[in-house]
């Protein structure tokens, strides 16, 4: 498939590293056509690997992926384009962090809204699922860097969007069983209110190869 990746941080390269490496074709955008590492990764990438902006990243993509800061999504898909976005299958990665002054992280939004929701609603012809945020970027791509089974969540309201991202995840090594669905995107609240909980978890480690092992009595 042809990925559009938004986004050019350490999590939207090791993602579009990936998917090149698995077959798929990628583009991997940013605010600028001349962004570094953007044209840096696609000339590492071979010819399956692009570069351009956020606009032709969504237009090359079946698939598109937010891989920016939950605090600037909206903005970027914004200028991806709703056109772009239109019929798509969305995987949000995002999660709303905000840094204090000194370095006290809480969420916004919260609680009662999540990014995943409000790019659902913005674009409202998107397929939006949120995946993948409850992890490091290493960890995403890699899951044999923790032994034994541990899981990643899905979540979003299109039930066909969601069983595409499950067969990347599973390119990706994850096992099926391993991929717990959340139900609708308005889970979406309680996968981003992980996100601090991990940060206390990697200040205890020291390191960001763990993740969350459910067990069930089942």
């Amino acid at each position: 498939m042809r990925f559009g990746i938004i986004g050019t941080g350490t999590v939207g390269r090791t993602l579009a590293t990936k998917l090149v490496a698995v077959g798929h074709e990628v583009t991997l955008g940013s605010r600028t056509r001349d962004n570094p590492a953007a044209l840096s990764w696609a000339e590492q990438a071979g010819p399956q690997g692009h570069a351009g902006t956020f606009e032709e990243a969504a237009a090359f993509g079946e698939v598109i992926v937010n891989a920016t800061g939950g605090t600037v999504s909206l903005q970027a898909l914004r200028l991806a384009g709703a056109d772009n976005l239109a019929g798509k299958v969305v995987v949000d990665v995002s999660n709303p962090l905000v840094f204090s002054a000194t370095g006290d992280v809480s969420l916004s939004p919260v609680n009662t809204d999540s990014i995943g929701e409000q790019i659902q609603r913005e674009f409202p012809e998107a397929r939006v699922v949120k995946a993948l945020n409850t992890l490091s970027a290493p960890l995403m791509v890699d899951p044999g860097r923790v032994p034994g089974p541990h899981q990643l969540f899905v979540a979003g309201d299109d039930h066909g969007a969601k069983t595409l991202v499950r067969g990347v995840l599973e390119q990706f090594g994850w096992a099926s069983a391993d991929v717990l669905d959340l139900g609708g995107i308005d889970a979406a609240r309680g996968t981003e209110m992980l996100m601090p909980f991990w940060l206390k978890l990697m200040g205890h480690y020291g390191h960001t190869d763990f993740n969350y092992s459910i067990r069930s009595a089942d």
